[in-house]
């Protein structure tokens, strides 16, 4: 007999989340971390992702992106445990537009989302404990912008305050500026005479750096020098004046032969692995400010790369 579905009741749809929150930790975090994970998902409208356990600067890095770059679609948070909590903050705060707190009491976690319109919660976990902790997320989850806090006696704030607080948000997304304080002014930078400077974690590398926010550089690598795979907060042009390299874009399962005059483009946060043929020279752009974030070690990058250019030479 055919089962007759007409009567079923429809499926309900499911809600979207109305916050969206990045979690992580280092391995002196991760119970901590672990315990608030799995009170956030028993909550209703939050969708909670884990990036797991890394080194506190790279989980901070992690998480202060994904908050940094989110659509304005969903409000984008963060969740942040290491030893102190402190060490976490400072990373995750290198991202525009992340305003990450360490918080170790439910009044620092009340002031900070009523004053500061915190979006990253750091806390400490081997001075916290689950209990604490939880509470401490309760009141950062169900503070909003501008509510009464310990810091204005519990009482709303005073008019010339809340017009202050409402300001403060335009003018803190501003912070770092794109635009030099001397973009205004033309900038000449001769190659003849200029003075580079060795980049510690890449042997063989040297740098001068033409212009900054957004940053500007040329670059000189020695024949044989490879750069181990890693990734940058900003997109990057490079323009090869000299030389020859070979660009592996890990994320993206694509690479690149350049050459004199060529130009390639990585995406922010692309995984990219490089190896020079030649003394090379090139200049290169970031889209912001300059950083690096190491993703393996040189002896690894080293190992990947023969692998690759024996079997394409086979």
């Amino acid at each position: 007999m055919a089962y007759d579905t007409s009567t079923d009741p429809a499926p309900v749809p499911k809600e979207a989340p109305t916050l969206r929150i990045f979690a992580g930790a280092d391995s002196f975090g991760c119970i901590l971390k672990d315990a608030i994970v799995a009170h956030v998902r028993s909550r209703p409208g939050i969708e909670l992702i884990d990036l797991g356990i890394d080194k506190y600067y790279s989980i901070a890095e992690q998480v202060g992106r994904r908050v940094s770059t989110a659509s304005s679609s969903t409000e984008t948070r963060g969740l942040l445990a290491c030893g102190t909590g402190v060490g976490v903050s400072i990373f995750a705060n290198k991202f525009p537009r992340v305003y990450a707190s360490t918080c170790t009491s439910v009044a620092d976690a009340t002031n900070t989302r009523s004053i500061n319109n915190c979006n990253v919660l750091s806390v400490s976990g081997m001075s916290t404990s689950p209990e604490d902790a939880l509470k401490i997320l309760d009141a950062w989850l169900q503070t909003p912008f501008k509510s009464p806090c310990p810091a204005s006696g519990d009482n709303p704030w005073p008019e010339e305050i809340e017009s202050f607080l409402d300001s403060s948000t335009s003018e803190m997304a501003q912070i770092p500026n794109p635009i030099s304080p001397s973009s205004n002014c033309a900038i000449c930078c001769l190659r003849k005479g200029i003075e580079f400077d060795p980049v510690g974690i890449m042997p063989g590398a040297e740098m001068k750096i033409v212009r900054e926010s957004p940053t500007s550089a040329i670059v000189k690598f020695k024949a044989g020098s490879l750069e181990p795979a890693h990734h940058h907060t900003f997109g990057h042009d490079v323009l090869v004046m000299k030389g020859k390299k070979k660009v592996w874009n890990l994320d993206k399962n694509e690479s690149f032969d350049l050459g004199e005059g060529d130009y390639l483009f990585t995406p922010a946060g692309d995984k990219h692995r490089v190896k020079y043929f030649e003394d090379t020279e090139f200049f290169i752009h970031w889209d912001g400010d300059w950083d690096i974030f190491l993703d393996e070690d040189l002896e690894a990058a080293a190992d990947a790369i023969k692998l690759d250019l024996e079997g394409t030479e086979k």
